[in-house]
């Protein structure tokens, strides 16, 4: 299964194809290229195959031969060496505290196939844009995270059991890491909850992790949910795009806006809200 014979590039981690098709990389580059310490390699990599992860068929912990084989080499090495599926090397990244986690997480989900679409339709990319601008207002956004949280708690026998901790992995950070992320920038006093520091460290985030709660909660990948929460990042940048409190009839980040413009803008984007995100 893990015997390779190509090799593609994704940037400093190289992507293996075994004679069989499955897509691979090797977890002593992996750890290396999250820039992970690495006298720490040999206590993550027995973490990593001994953890549960959400994988498409379920909840669990990794399975031999099928998410990851050992790496037999004839040099003399003092640490065990493993091939890693893709998808199970792409969670690894989810769960790390790497600061380049989000970037390789983006690049191995590109090699999961039919995960993501290889070229939008005009009807996705005005779907895409219809979504993008409905996720500027936090109304629309906490919607969206309620309905992801339903979603996850059907799939938990009813729990919401660790819904933080998983939530953090899909978004890429946590509240802890948003807070450090915020004190380097000299934002010592950096207080709130996810959402607050999400604001505060960019704003535009709040509309990609409104993208990905919308998605999953109606049942798409993760994988796929990651990808178009980060085209509707970048739209929402090029279309200068600002985030709207409209609990509070004001835009938090430019001036007020006018409530009724407000009011015309959520009503029609709701109604056609859920039959653009399932297009």
């Amino acid at each position: 299964m893990f015997v390779t014979d190509q090799i593609t590039i994704v940037m400093d981690l190289s992507v293996f194809v075994s004679k069989k098709g499955t897509k691979v990389v090797v977890a002593t580059e992996l750890h290396q290229a999250l820039q992970l310490p690495a006298q720490h390699y040999p206590t993550n990599v027995k973490r990593w195959i001994k953890d549960y992860y959400d994988f498409p068929d379920g909840i669990r912990k990794p399975v031999r031969m099928q998410d990851f084989a050992t790496r037999k080499t004839e040099e003399n090495v003092l640490w065990d060496d493993y091939y890693l599926s893709v998808a199970f090397a792409k969670e690894i990244v989810l769960r790390s505290r790497s600061k380049v986690k989000q970037k390789y997480a983006r690049q191995l989900a590109a090699h999961i196939e039919g995960a993501l679409p290889q070229q939008l339709s005009t009807d996705q990319f005005r779907h895409l844009v219809e979504i993008t601008k409905a996720m500027t207002l936090i109304s629309c956004q906490e919607e969206c995270e309620r309905r992801h949280l339903r979603r996850y708690k059907e799939r938990n026998q009813g729990t919401a059991s660790n819904w933080w901790r998983y939530r953090a992995e899909v978004l890429g950070y946590s509240t802890d890491s948003l807070r450090e992320n915020l004190r380097r920038r000299g934002i010592i006093q950096a207080v709130g909850n996810q959402r607050e520091l999400l604001a505060q460290y960019n704003p535009l985030e709040l509309i990609r992790a409104g993208v990905i709660d919308l998605l999953m909660a109606i049942g798409k990948s993760r994988d796929y949910a990651m990808y178009m929460g980060g085209l509707a990042k970048d739209l929402a940048e090029s279309m200068g795009l600002q985030i709207i409190n409209d609990h509070r009839k004001i835009d938090l980040f430019t001036e007020a806006v006018d409530p009724e413009l407000v009011h015309q803008l959520k009503e029609p984007l709701n109604k056609h809200l859920m039959t653009a995100a399932a297009a």
